[in-house]
């Protein structure tokens, strides 16, 4: 299948490029700014599906409107009506048209005159047209002061430079990058659940975000990395705007440093840390060292043993039943330890031990629910 997008070099092409190399089935042909309509008009002898992203929204000249918005659209009108007279073959078009076509501006008048002149290739040839009209869109790669305010926010914020807003309360109508390209893919596909060849494509989910929210949010993505509290990022909106924040980063911030604490018995670093979820950590004990000899009162936690050999021992505090498990790494297994048990962990091996341990709570110096009891 030999699918066009036009605007490739944009933020939206360059998403819909790279989503499209993991179906074998598909090759992507390219136009950009740096090519000429007549070019246009030769890759759409042999396309199947068009995806007609290019335009702009912020040009220096207004009359930029009409050429690029307008004046393309109908060199893609044009170019695929001659080849229905000449072949009788239909190229299906989707257009990322824009929620500012409703609006009396050189803008919003540049995508509706765009709109319609591709809704006339259904209308007189019944060409299949899809129109999307996109609210703000977010996610890698936009450009900053440019395609959206996320985006702003975000490199703004990676790069340690500041952010203004006028009324923080403002909230906006956004979708994620990735929701867009899941919605052209199924449109392509003919999995689209409208039946009429002409159709207002909607882009779900949309989220409705205030300003100051967004940049409370990122201000906590930054600062995480200090108090190793992860935001609650598998899901939603959150989720998507982690995506795309950690995307600003300059390479320099690809990695970060966390604390160790060393001592005669090896190191203990915590890595993770989650409003809700409790906390992650790891560490070493040299051979013959024992950790641990505390119980909890409500504080669990699971060890996984990444490299050597150790024995876990358990104490029932009331009435001295006891219990061991010894593990390594040969044989994946979780240790739990239980309230009301002490615990703790020797390294028996020859080389240094090496595991993870899963707390269910953030450690609180101020309420450490940990008492010392040696077994």
């Amino acid at each position: 299948m030999n699918v066009l997008i036009t605007g490739s070099e944009g933020f939206i092409g360059k998403n819909l490029n790279l989503y499209l190399k993991q179906f074998p089935d598909i090759t992507v042909h390219t136009f950009n700014r740096k090519q000429d309509e007549h070019e246009l008009s030769a890759l759409l002898q042999d396309m199947d599906f068009v995806f007609h992203l290019a335009g702009v929204n912020r040009p220096q000249n207004p009359a930029d409107f009409t050429t690029d918005n307008i004046g393309l659209t109908e060199v893609l009108y044009q170019s695929i009506a001659e080849v229905i007279h000449k072949t009788g073959r239909k190229i299906p078009v989707l257009f990322s048209s824009s929620i500012h076509a409703e609006a009396e501006t050189d803008y919003g008048r540049s995508k509706r005159a765009a709109e319609n002149r591709l809704a006339s290739l259904f209308d007189e040839f019944d060409n299949p047209v899809y129109i999307c009209r996109l609210p703000g869109v977010f996610g890698k790669w936009a450009r900053p002061n440019y395609n959206s305010v996320v985006a702003t926010f975000c490199h703004n914020i990676a790069n340690e430079k500041p952010v203004h807003i006028d009324d923080p309360e403002k909230a906006i109508r956004l979708v994620y990058i990735d929701d867009v390209m899941a919605s052209f893919v199924r449109v392509m596909d003919g999995n689209s659940v409208d039946v009429d060849n002409s159709i207002f494509l909607e882009v779900k989910p949309e989220f409705n975000v205030k300003l100051g929210d967004i940049v409370s949010t990122l201000g906590n993505f930054k600062h995480s990395r200090k108090t190793l509290i992860n935001e609650r990022v598998g899901t939603g909106f959150v989720r998507a705007l982690y995506s795309t924040y950690i995307s600003y980063l300059p390479v320099s911030q690809f990695s970060y440093p966390v604390k160790a604490h060393s001592d005669s018995r090896g190191t203990f670093v915590e890595a993770f840390k989650s409003h809700d979820s409790g906390q992650v950590s790891y560490f070493t004990a040299y051979p013959g060292i024992t950790r641990g000899g505390h119980y909890h009162h409500t504080k669990t936690e699971k060890f996984l043993v990444l490299s050597g050999k150790a024995r876990f021992k358990f104490r029932h505090m009331i009435t001295g039943e006891y219990y061991e498990v010894v593990t390594s790494d040969a044989e994946p297994v979780i240790i739990e330890t239980i309230p009301g048990w002490a615990h703790d962990v020797t390294n028996i091996g020859s080389e240094t031990l090496i595991a993870i341990v899963w707390a269910n709570e953030i450690f609180d110096p101020e309420n450490p629910d940990t008492f010392s009891s040696p077994l």
